[in-house]
């Protein structure tokens, strides 16, 4: 014999599913509290005593957004096993069951919260399940998705008896409509009209704010818990809180297409600690709503993925001071993972004698790049050019933005008019930044007029003067010519 707490907690909530006979005609939903146990066999658990329960009403509606709320993070869950999203998805549409049994664990873990009618957010959600997943993963390993599936049936213990691989590419012209379904409903819910004709009122509230009804129902085919938000519990005090830090109306509907999760965030307990956390690490607090417009997901991470990130940026040497002007310029790099994106990153750069802290601070989207497709490509530019590694590493020291450039676009063309140009190629070295520059409005049009005048000037005179500074270099240095070829005349006469 084994209890349920060897697969979860000991109190579990049931729904009263409307696939079952005597529930079929019911729209209310009723959640069952009790104490459960499980058989093992083999690799899984079976129910074996009855439940005892005290019926409770739940809103269908919020149900509804706390399913797909679970299913993102399943899905989450499995795309970090190493399965692609496709597969992620397929599993998770054949597992009702299992769905119903993560939505029960909140309700299980947060029964004080919901007693007093407060929902749970979505960070609080993804740290409530997250850490269930992999207890079960290290007990399961990879038939955790086996499981998934036959919940609460144990999988099936041999090879043999178990059912064929999901194909990894579904056959041609087939699409998963249990997906499609869950999404069209969702969909469908925006533009739902009450018994007066009259749209829902969070979509009311979201038209009023800016969006349109296709913008609408494009976040909500990508996240499609967002229509069941509570407007007066979430999504307007969201939004009233982003316009009291200064966002401007006409950013919102941009904030929320593009990261309508930050609607499921609370206020008190999440989204005003994470920005005060936040500050603390040298966020400018008065530029809050550009940094909002700019990676709204900022506000969406858990402490743990923060501090891992600002722990990183300490080690290679930044100030805590340089920190907070990076977040501040460029919050996206929390979106970046450690391991698999920033240290090989500066790995990388490292192996090119870049002193990757002034990289950083100077230009830090540099780091959200792929090694493989933007930066050994450019490495490999310029080594065919005949750079030596210690030479690159001082252009992308000098010059930080340089490896952000598309290579077919913009260095190939640009180096094809630097040869026509009368500098040796040590002049990139000094002022990369040359790249930086438009070929057809600043390089072409300044080269030639100083070709044309008969003069000579630095790459960098040429290129980062002002127009006004630009031309009177120009003259300085035709005056300067014309007095010196008037004296070499005089002295051969």
């Amino acid at each position: 014999m084994q209890t349920f707490s060897q697969l979860g907690p000991s109190e579990i909530f049931f729904i009263a599913r409307r696939d079952n006979p005597c529930t079929s005609n019911c729209r209310a939903q009723l959640w069952f509290t009790g104490k459960l146990h499980f058989r093992q066999e083999s690799f899984g658990f079976r129910l074996k005593n009855r439940v005892e329960y005290s019926a409770r009403p739940v809103p269908p509606n919020l149900i509804a957004a706390e399913k797909e709320e679970a299913k993102a993070v399943l899905t989450l869950f499995f795309k970090k096993q190493g399965l692609s999203n496709s597969v992620s998805v397929r599993i998770i549409n054949k597992s009702d069951l299992f769905i119903d049994h993560l939505v029960s664990r909140l309700h299980s873990v947060h029964k004080a919260r919901y007693l007093v009618g407060r929902e749970l957010t979505t960070l609080e959600i993804r740290d409530s399940l997250i850490p269930y997943l992999e207890q079960l993963h290290e007990q399961h390993g990879d038939l955790l998705s086996d499981l998934v599936v036959s919940f609460p049936d144990p999988p099936p213990p041999h090879a043999e008896d178990r059912p064929p691989p999901v194909p990894l590419t579904p056959p041609r012209g087939l699409t998963d409509s249990a997906a499609d379904s869950k999404k069209l409903r969702a969909v469908s819910r925006v533009s739902e009209l009450d018994t007066e004709g009259a749209l829902r009122p969070q979509t009311l509230y979201l038209l009023d704010l800016g969006l349109n009804l296709e913008q609408i129902k494009t976040i909500t085919r990508k996240f499609a818990a967002f229509p069941y938000y509570s407007l007066e519990g979430k999504i307007k005090p969201v939004v009233e809180f982003l316009l009291d830090l200064g966002i401007p109306k006409s950013d919102i509907p941009t904030i929320l297409c593009k990261r309508p999760q930050i609607c499921g965030i609370s206020l008190t307990d999440n989204l005003k600690p994470t920005m005060a956390f936040l500050e603390t690490l040298g966020i400018d607090k008065n530029q809050w709503a550009k940094i909002i417009y700019r990676f709204p997901a900022i506000l969406t991470y858990s402490r743990q993925k923060l501090i891992s990130t600002v722990d990183f940026l300490t080690q290679t040497g930044l100030s805590e001071e340089q920190i907070g002007k990076i977040l501040t310029r460029c919050p996206n790099i929390m979106s970046y993972s450690v391991e698999d994106k920033l240290r090989p990153t500066m790995e990388y750069f490292k192996s090119l004698n870049v002193d990757v802290a002034v990289l950083l601070h100077r230009c830090p989207q540099t780091f959200g790049l792929s090694i493989e497709t933007n930066l050994k490509p450019v490495t490999e530019f310029f080594l065919e050019k005949g750079y030596g590694i210690d030479e690159i590493g001082i252009m992308i020291s000098r010059y930080g933005a340089l490896y952000t450039f598309s290579l077919r676009e913009n260095l190939m063309p640009k180096w094809d008019y630097f040869q026509t140009m009368d500098y040796p190629k040590s002049e990139l070295v000094k002022f990369p930044q040359f790249f930086g520059y438009s070929l057809q409005e600043r390089i072409k049009p300044r080269y030639e007029l100083v070709k044309r005048s008969g003069v000579r000037l630095l790459l960098n005179q040429v290129l980062s003067l002002s127009g006004v500074e630009f031309e009177k270099v120009v003259k300085k240095k035709m005056m300067k010519k014309l007095l010196s070829d008037h004296q070499s005349s005089s002295e051969l006469l």
